[in-house]
């Protein structure tokens, strides 16, 4: 099963924004920070910016957050993203004849519910200024490498 690491991917680009205020930051050298390629870096940069959080130019190296880092928080990065995906998610490949699996599934679906809007209020709380202290704390006295 894969797992999407979009939401700590665009996390670790909108920080490295940050942590690099006058530094060039095309698409490839972010890409080397998160360890991916420039495309799916160019791809998360677009979804960021149609929602609102990252404002950059086409042929300009100098990506900017359009709000103040303690004005973002997790939740909205994670919709940026991954829009309304859940975080959690059924089996849709049950045996239809079981009515074991199939009213497991719909409990689960409210129970599911109920931690997606949990997860949902704490990652409301939680704002990129918040990670990039918690970056600084664990960085302190550390030489940042950045290739």
């Amino acid at each position: 099963m894969k797992y999407s690491t979009k939401l700590s991917d665009a996390v670790h680009l909108l920080a490295f924004i940050c942590i690099n205020p006058k530094q060039n930051l095309s698409s490839a050298v972010i890409a080397v920070s998160i360890h991916t390629n420039p495309s799916y870096v160019r791809q998360l940069m677009m979804a960021l910016r149609k929602s609102g959080l990252l404002s950059s130019v086409q042929g300009r190296a100098k990506p900017e957050l359009t709000r103040r880092p303690e004005q973002i928080t997790l939740l909205d990065v994670y919709r940026a993203v991954e829009g309304n995906k859940p975080l959690l998610h059924l089996d849709t490949n049950i045996n239809p004849d079981c009515n074991v699996g199939i009213h497991i599934q719909y409990t689960l679906r409210e129970y599911y519910g109920q931690v997606q809007a949990a997860a949902e209020a704490e990652m409301a709380k939680i704002t990129l200024e918040d990670i990039l202290q918690g970056f600084y704390r664990r960085a302190e006295g550390e030489e940042m490498i950045w290739d």
